[in-house]
C-alpha cells in the first residue's frame, strides 16, 4: 500500500488556484521530491499533507488512513507527518538536546524514553557531541541536523522537507545532500521533499515530480525527467536544455528514431518522448550531450563556429553558432577549443528529444 496518496487535490485562496486537480502517490520507502519554480504549488502540496494548509477538493491518505477529504480533516498533530522546515525552526535559548527532547516531551513520553530516543537520533545525524550546546552557538549545517533529528525522534511514518537546505553555502549543502539522503535510507521512512533546485532534486530522488502554475508537467526517475522530457518546460527547466525548432518528416527507418527537418535546413534524427503528432514540434538537446570534433560520433554532424568560451571549473561552456543559431555546449575542461575556431558539432538521435 502506498504511504501518501494525493488524489484530485485543489487548493484555492479566493480567485486564485494554487493547486490545480493534481494526483499523485508514493510508496513505503521512497523519497519522492516535489520540483518546480516559486509560486508553483509545490509547498502548497507539501504543507496540505501535513495538515498545514486545508484544501479546496480532492483527499489525501497516508498509511491507507483518508487525512483529508470533504467530510473529513485530520488535525496536523494527528497525522503521524513529521516536517524539517527550511529556517529549521530551532529554539535558540535551548541546548540542542531539549530541541529534539521536545516533541517527545510533549507527547508525554517516560523520560528515560525521550533520553534514549534522543541520544539515538543525534547518534544518526552525527551530533551527540553538541547535546548540551545551546542551539545559538550552531552552525548552519549543525543546525540542520538538528532539525532533522527532531523531526524522526518519534519515529514518524512520513517526513516532509521544505526546501531544507536552500539557507546553506553551496559546498556544505552539497555535502547535506548525500548526508540526507543516507539517513533517509537508513530509516527506510517515506518522505516528500519540496526543492526548486533541479541538481538537489536529481541528486536525492527516487522520482521527481515537475511541476508547474499548480499542476503537474511530468513524474519520473531523475534520469527520465531529465533524458525524456514530456514538455519544453521541463526540458528548459530541468538541467541545461538547447530547444531546436523544425518538423518531423516521418520514422527513419533504424532505431525507431525520427526524421527531423530543423531550423537552418538541417535533417536530424531525434526520438520522440511520446507519441509524435506530427507537423510543426521542438526538440530538447541536452548541453552536456553535444560533442565537439569527435570523431567517433557520426550522428546528426554539423558544422559549427565557436562563438564564446567561458570557465565553470567542473565544465567548459561553448556558445557555438550553427545552422539554428546558438547552440549551448557543455563540455570537459579537457576539451579546449579558441573562440573562432570551426568545430564539428555532433550529438546521438537518443539525446535529442521530440517534445
Amino acid at each position: 500500500m502506498n504511504r501518501i496518496e494525493v488524489t484530485d487535490l485543489v487548493v484555492r485562496y479566493g480567485d486564485v488556484t494554487a493547486v490545480d486537480n493534481i494526483s499523485f502517490a508514493i510508496a513505503p520507502g521512497e523519497l519522492v521530491t516535489l520540483l518546480g519554480p516559486s509560486g508553483c504549488g509545490k509547498t502548497t502540496t507539501l504543507r496540505s499533507v501535513a495538515g498545514l494548509e486545508t484544501p479546496t477538493g480532492g483527499s489525501i491518505r497516508l498509511n491507507g488512513e483518508t487525512v483529508y477529504s470533504q467530510r473529513r480533516n485530520v488535525p496536523a498533530e494527528k497525522r503521524g507527518v513529521s516536517m524539517v522546515f527550511q529556517s529549521y525552526a530551532i529554539w535558540p535559548h535551548m541546548t540542542v538536546f531539549d530541541n529534539v527532547a521536545y516533541g517527545l516531551r510533549v507527547r508525554k513520553l517516560p523520560q528515560i524514553e525521550v533520553r534514549q530516543n534522543v541520544e539515538r537520533v543525534l547518534d544518526l545525524v552525527q551530533m551527540q557531541d553538541f547535546a548540551g550546546r545551546p542551539a545559538s552557538k550552531l552552525s548552519g549545517g549543525q543546525q540542520q541536523r538538528v532539525a532533522v533529528a527532531r523531526a524522526i525522534a518519534f519515529s514518524p511514518s512520513v517526513l516532509l522537507f521544505d526546501e531544507p537546505l536552500s539557507n546553506l553555502d553551496a559546498k556544505l549543502r552539497a555535502e547535506m545532500r548525500v548526508e540526507l539522503r543516507e539517513l533517509q535510507r537508513r530509516l527506510d521512512i517515506t518522505s516528500l521533499y519540496v526543492t526548486h533546485d533541479q541538481e538537489e532534486a536529481l541528486a536525492i530522488s527516487d522520482r521527481v515530480i515537475v511541476m508547474n502554475d499548480g499542476q503537474i508537467e511530468q513524474i519520473g526517475s531523475p534520469e527520465d525527467i531529465y533524458n525524456r522530457p514530456l514538455s519544453r518546460f521541463v526540458a528548459d527547466f530541468v538541467g541545461s536544455a538547447n530547444l531546436i525548432r523544425g518538423k518531423v518528416r516521418g520514422p527513419s527507418g533504424k532505431n525507431q528514431t525520427l526524421i527531423f527537418d530543423a531550423e537552418g535546413d538541417m535533417r536530424l534524427e531525434v526520438v520522440a518522448a511520446d507519441e509524435s503528432r506530427g507537423g510543426q514540434e521542438m526538440a530538447a538537446l541536452r548541453s552536456s550531450y553535444v560533442h565537439l570534433d569527435d570523431p567517433l560520433e557520426t550522428h546528426n554532424t554539423v558544422r559549427g563556429t565557436i562563438h564564446r568560451r567561458m570557465f565553470h571549473g567542473d565544465f567548459i561552456q561553448y556558445v557555438v553558432e550553427w545552422p539554428a543559431g546558438q547552440l549551448i555546449v557543455r563540455r570537459p575542461p579537457t576539451e579546449l577549443f579558441e573562440e573562432g575556431s570551426s568545430v564539428t558539432v555532433s550529438f546521438a538521435p537518443e539525446h535529442c528529444v521530440l517534445l
